[in-house]
């Protein structure tokens, strides 16, 4: 893969076009608004510290290797090889919808992060706009690197191996091919592999909405009048003993849902929480979200993680009530009828209760109409 276009330029798109273009690509970073655009031609460059491809990444040069900026989708995924897709969950439906007309044979639509079925909704939305070509998507469960945006720099922590799967799951000379921009992939059998072990969704919802002193957070207890050091406040720390039992509960309904639809040998509850909640110090720390960016988080992982496996659920006839409680939850805390904006399964035309046959329709998927 040589030409390769990120759509959305927020922190994770930045990050995801300096990990191409060091890899040795011809990268186009796309957003439609100036807003975002405007500070990086400004800038001139996106610069990154941490982990991961560190350095300043040059834009709209032509005498060095950089990014290119666009502001028109027409001219950014023309003859691209592979397109990332970031962003929010209803962000990346609109570029689905918007791409349908814009495709060709053999390009490779990458879901970034792609959290629960993100695949499989972008196929469904794909066809929804109209594709006819026959083309790969490929769905990166999350993203190789935690992303801090500190006025511009972008500071990277590492979030471990990414699992990833493509539609048609037999096109894995596609996964091969990302392997070489993406760092630790873990390619895995089908989306429902990745999907299920997607556990993004039992840690920031329970993370970001379960407060107070009932629940005590993971910070190691402090003399009186002692303030945590900025440093020390990591997302691991939003999570106390208290709502570890909440997330193994969660986790046990995920693999329960997981297990009927033929999917095993997902990762242990301390594993998930390794993944998605980062550690407390070292490589894999996951920096705290904004408060601006808290909601959005709960929005997506509810959208993106829960209500799709609460959706498998239903198909495979087994209650969920602790995921049914937390979406329920995440809705009278930000709003918007999340359960029915969410992906489901119903939704995207599998209505089928009969579980072997949904699942050769995913193994076999394809996105041509």
């Amino acid at each position: 893969m040589k030409r390769i276009t990120v759509l959305g330029a927020n922190a994770e798109g930045c990050t995801l076009a300096c990990l191409c273009l060091a890899a040795g690509c011809d990268v186009t970073l796309f957003s439609a608004y100036a807003r975002d655009l405007d500070p990086l031609r400004q800038r001139g460059a996106i610069t990154i510290r941490g982990s991961g491809p560190v350095g300043t990444y040059q834009i709209n040069q032509s005498e060095v290797p950089s990014i290119t900026l666009s502001s028109s989708l027409d001219e950014a995924v023309l003859d691209a090889d592979a397109i990332f897709v970031t962003g929010p969950v209803l962000k990346q439906r609109t570029y689905a919808m918007v791409l349908g007309g814009h495709l060709n044979d053999g390009q490779v639509v990458v879901v970034a992060p792609g959290r629960t079925l993100g695949a499989v909704e972008t196929a469904w939305y794909l066809r929804v706009g109209g594709n006819s070509s026959a083309i790969s998507i490929v769905e990166l469960q999350s993203l190789p690197f935690w992303v801090d945006d500190r006025g511009g720099t972008l500071y990277l922590t590492e979030t471990g191996p990414v699992t990833t799967a493509v539609l048609p799951s037999g096109n894995i000379g596609v996964l091969r091919a990302m392997a070489a921009l993406i760092p630790d992939l873990a390619p895995v059998a089908s989306v429902l592999h990745s999907g299920f072990g997607d556990a993004s969704g039992l840690v920031e919802v329970v993370g970001l909405t379960l407060g107070g002193l009932a629940l005590q957070d993971g910070q190691t207890p402090l003399p009186a009048g002692a303030e945590p050091l900025e440093n020390r406040r990591v997302f691991r720390t939003l999570l106390g003993e208290r709502h570890n039992r909440i997330v193994t509960t969660l986790a046990k309904e995920r693999r329960a849902v997981a297990a009927r639809w033929g999917v095993r040998n997902l990762p242990s509850t301390d594993e998930w929480l390794d993944r998605f909640a980062g550690t407390m110090a070292g490589t894999m720390v996951r920096p705290v979200p904004q408060p601006n960016q808290a909601d959005d988080l709960i929005r997506c992982a509810t959208m993106g993680s829960l209500v799709p496996l609460q959706s498998a659920a239903q198909l495979a006839d087994l209650p969920v009530p602790a995921t049914s409680a937390m979406i329920e939850l995440a809705h009278q805390s930000i709003g918007g009828d999340l359960l029915h904006a969410g992906r489901r399964l119903d939704n995207m035309g599998f209505v089928n209760t009969d579980l072997d046959s949904i699942r050769t329709q995913l193994d076999a998927m394809t996105v041509a109409t």
